[in-house]
């Protein structure tokens, strides 16, 4: 993978850029740098060079699996943010009231659910307490258990985090076709299982 400077130059007239010793076919809207003083190529993007069928390609950043996916999580992330802003809490704040039942969630259960080491769930609940929102109590049938229950104030976050995560999807169900969010899930899942199988190990760097 190379990363980026400054200086580009527009090779509409031209499909190839040599990069080294090879030459690297290129889409009619791709830009490069032009080479530095040191002779290295620097490039506008963060790119990946590939193999497909022997030839060597040029993918831009944008055309990666991965920044489209983090490009719309922070966009979600930060839609999230900015709505739980207006309610004193975090959208982590408004993830964990969603997976505190009615009568508690074991601690030991929630961080598996959000994807968190215990540490820094540790420091979520810490603030959680201290803004009345959860409240610790042991388990009535194993008391080393601890569970999480939510105090009525964090009932009320609760529900506003419920809300505004239904009329986001509400949102986009109204605005894009079923057809293509059946296609987006399946497409989803398949980069999951290709994640749990490490089927992308044979792809050398």
């Amino acid at each position: 993978m190379l990363f980026i400077d400054t200086q580009f130059f527009d090779v509409s007239r031209t499909n190839e850029v040599m990069v080294g010793n090879e030459i690297f076919r290129l889409g009619k809207t791709t830009s490069v740098i032009l080479p530095s003083k040191n002779n290295f190529l620097k490039y506008s993007a963060c790119i990946t060079i590939f193999n497909t069928f022997g030839e060597k390609s040029i993918m831009r950043r944008e055309e990666t699996v991965d920044y489209v996916i983090k490009a719309a999580w922070h966009a979600i992330a930060r839609m999230y943010n900015q709505k739980a802003a207006k309610h004193d809490i975090t959208m982590s704040m408004g993830f964990v009231l969603l997976n505190i039942h009615s009568e508690g969630t074991p601690a030991t259960k929630i961080a598996p659910l959000m994807g968190l080491e215990a540490r820094s769930l540790s420091r979520l609940l810490k603030s959680m307490k201290e803004k009345g929102l959860i409240y610790r109590e042991a388990d009535r049938a194993d008391k080393r258990m601890v569970r999480i229950v939510l105090t009525k104030e964090g009932k009320k976050k609760k529900e506003r985090s419920r809300e505004t995560v239904l009329r986001f999807n509400e949102a986009v169900r109204s605005q894009v076709d079923v057809g293509k969010l059946n296609v987006f899930f399946e497409v989803l899942y398949e980069i999951q299982k290709i994640i749990e199988k490490k089927s992308y190990n044979h792809v050398t760097s």
